[in-house]
């Protein structure tokens, strides 16, 4: 299959970019065409004519987002029309990623993805602006919503877990979700491929901790001491609100029957096992 894979210098896009080889690839960053230009992304799709398109590209830094709001809506919101649009004239397929920042985090259960999204962060607003266009402009699309990533060579929380080994650390035991790999993400989106679906799905690891039980866990895994202590979101106040619930169902998968994300942990233990030093 003939796939572009957009921000493919970005932790998600070098797993899925490694994780595909077998197919014929073009792997593009901001360094080929920035995607905020209609014309530069018209252009790379007419000119690769892939049959699928992999979306990875965002502004993910949510504080930043916070204090330079243009730019996280010129990526996340125009770079994803412009990109709906080229794929719809060309007939291509769209699977973009998504977050659960869309969420506002108040609800006190895990988010399905027929739940309203109410982002109260413009890193979330600018991800909800682009499923908007994306579901807008090219139909045949997947939205994959992720949450927690972390994935070989950073950065992720995982990573920073580990630069701060060593020092006592406080981890936050308040807020709530699915520690997710990208190793596990990779190994998924074949299944997608492979199957005529559309719409939005939630592709995060079963399982929910608090941010405090993963890095219990990394610590473990990684053999990182001392352990880190528990705290509150109150001790660490930052630009963006983190969201106190991220945990998201995968109720689409589920009423499709499609074979269930692994539990976070096992997906831990398998990323430790290649990749003993992150």
């Amino acid at each position: 299959m003939r796939i572009m894979i957009t921000g493919a210098r970005g932790m998600l896009g070098r797993t899925l970019t490694h994780s595909l080889a077998s197919h014929d690839l073009s792997p593009v960053d901001i360094k080929d065409f920035d995607i905020a230009d209609p014309l530069a992304v018209e252009n790379a799709v007419a000119s690769f004519q892939p049959e699928t398109v992999i979306h990875c590209a965002a502004m993910t830094a949510v504080d930043q987002a916070e204090t330079a709001p243009d730019s996280a809506y010129r990526i996340n919101a125009i770079g994803s029309a412009n990109l709906a649009l080229a794929c719809f004239k060309h007939q291509v397929r769209l699977i973009a990623f998504s977050t659960d920042y869309v969420f506002s985090g108040d609800l006190d259960r895990p988010y399905h993805e027929w739940d309203n999204p109410c982002p109260a962060t413009v890193y979330g607003l600018s991800k909800l602006a682009g499923e908007e266009a994306i579901r807008q402009h090219c139909p045949n699309h997947l939205i994959c919503r992720l949450a927690w990533l972390y994935g070989p060579g950073g950065p992720s929380f995982l990573h920073t877990m580990l630069r701060l080994a060593g020092k006592p650390t406080r981890v936050v035991n308040d807020q709530f979700g699915n520690p997710t790999s990208t190793l596990a993400v990779a190994n998924y989106i074949p299944l997608l491929l492979d199957r005529p679906l559309a719409g939005t799905f939630h592709l995060t690891c079963e399982g929910e901790a608090s941010w405090f039980d993963f890095a219990l866990e990394i610590s473990s895994l990684f053999k990182r001491e001392p352990l880190p202590t528990p705290c509150g979101s109150n001790d660490f106040p930052r630009p963006a609100k983190r969201p106190a619930n991220s945990r998201l169902e995968k109720k689409h998968l589920r009423l499709l029957s499609m074979p269930a994300m692994p539990d976070w942990r096992q997906a831990l233990r398998e990323f430790q096992a290649q990749y003993p030093e992150g």
